[in-house]
Order: structure tokens, then sequence, then C-alpha cells
């Protein structure tokens, strides 16, 4: 993954972007920023626009206005397909895995491994035998510690699921994992599984977009915070620096970003 063609190091970047729903403006002149190397995390209350951010972003909803740069360069995304060739891989809520189907072939949905040959690529001849010795290597390079790759995902633990769903979007980006509330619902100890794969996934090289109403693993595991609120970005911060009250009262409107002292933005 190149890092260094844009001077400000800056993976993605989109400015003033406006999304309308008829009379409901979700999205009002938004900036964002991504940073190579980080983890940025989105919060915001319900109707902020956290959720049509990150559609812009993953190519799941057109902005009406605005741009959106990745490396420096204009992108222009009309369906979530042209931003997976684009190298961004998004994990959604609901996960999106197969059930029945093994951790492997999950792993591959979509971008099964047809075998060598005309008639193997005619046919479409999918080699499992590939994709097993593949998900094993991706799965090991993430430590995720799973048993065996050819076991149903549905005999897996939420929290393993989660991983695998995580896992099969680092496999496959090249610039960008975005992560929409990857610990909800999960005990202590899958959620802290899937914190500590997220660490990995960046420590591989890849940034990582969070968004997720978990403030404690946000301020766990974030380098950043982009706070949205009424379709706006009220100010980034840095969680090392701000407490989680300021953090969320800024959120809430309780406070003003201009009250917070200068160290704490970021």
């Amino acid at each position: 993954m190149s890092t260094n063609r844009n001077p400000a190091n800056l993976v993605m970047e989109a400015r003033g972007l406006v999304k309308r729903y008829g009379q409901v403006v979700a999205l009002d002149g938004v900036d964002f920023e991504l940073r190579a190397g980080e983890i940025m995390a989105v919060i915001g209350d319900n109707g902020a626009g956290k959720s049509s951010l990150i559609k812009a972003l993953s190519g799941a909803t057109i902005p009406d206005e605005g741009e959106i740069k990745l490396d420096g360069k204009v992108i222009h995304f009309r369906s979530p397909i042209d931003a997976r060739r684009e190298g961004i891989e998004t994990v959604y809520q609901d996960l999106a895995v197969a059930p029945a189907m093994t951790i492997a072939e999950n792993l591959f949905m979509g971008r099964e491994i047809i075998k060598p040959g005309l008639l193997a690529r005619l046919l479409r001849i999918i080699d499992k035998r590939k994709m097993l010795e593949e998900s094993i290597a991706r799965m090991n390079e993430l430590k995720v510690g799973i048993r065996s790759m050819t076991q149903a995902v549905e005999t897996l633990s939420g929290g393993q699921r989660q991983c695998v769903a995580v896992a099969r979007s680092a496999a496959f980006a090249r610039h960008v994992v975005i992560l929409d509330e990857p610990t909800a619902a999960l005990g202590v100890k899958e959620g802290n599984m899937v914190l500590e794969l997220i660490r990995r996934v960046r420590d591989k090289g890849l940034p990582v977009i969070l968004i997720s109403h978990n403030m404690p693993h946000v301020f766990e595991i974030a380098d950043r915070i982009h706070i949205a609120r009424l379709g706006k970005r009220a100010c980034i911060v840095d969680p090392k620096k701000i407490s989680m009250s300021d953090t969320v009262a800024v959120m809430t409107g309780a406070m003003r970003p201009d009250e917070l002292p200068a160290e704490a933005l970021a």
C-alpha cells in the first residue's frame, strides 16, 4: 500500500460532502481525513450523519455535493463494487457471512479462486484446495485462533464470526478497512478479541475507519476521533488528551468544540 503519494500522508480525504433525503440534510458540508496507519473512530448521536458519511466513503450512497479523494486522486463511487475495486472493504453490523458455508468459503465469497485451464474457467470449477491454503495463511498472518478453516461459520461464536468478517476485509483491502459497530452485542472477552484483531489490521499497514457507540472501546483503540454532530464534523480529538466525558459532551452538544483545550484537538 502506498502512503506517500499525498504530501499530507492522507490515504482518504473528503471535502464538503452533502447528502439530502428530501427535506432532511444528512450530510451538511462534511470534511473527513484518514491518515496512513491509523485507526480513526467516527462517533455521533443518532442522526448525526455518521452512517451517511460511511455510506458515502464506501460507495453505498452518492453524495449530492463534495468530493472524495483516495491517495490524493479524486474518485467517484457509483456503488460499493467501485469502492471495493479501489481497495476499500467495509464490514457492516449484519456481517454478511453465510452460516452454512465453511470459513474458507466465506473468506472467498464472491472472489472464489477458479482452477487453471480453459475448461475449468468455462465451467467455473472452484479450486477449494487453494482457497483453503490461502485462508489458513491469511488467518495465521492475522493471528486469528480458529481451529479449522473447514468448519461451518454457524459453529463459531459471535466474536469468531466477527473476526472472520474483519479478516475477510483485511485480506482483500488495499487502501482502507471500514468497520461498522464491530463489537456490538459481543461480551467482554469476544469484544477484546475483535479489538486485538483490529489493531493487527492497522499494524499490517491498513488504516481503519471504526464506527462505534462503545466509548470505552473507542478510547482504547482509536488514534483519533471524528465527532459528528447535526450532519457536520464538530471536531477531531485525540483520545489520549481528552476525557471521555468531554468527548460525549461535544457529541451531544452540551459543550462546544471551542471550549475544549487546544491540546485535545487532533
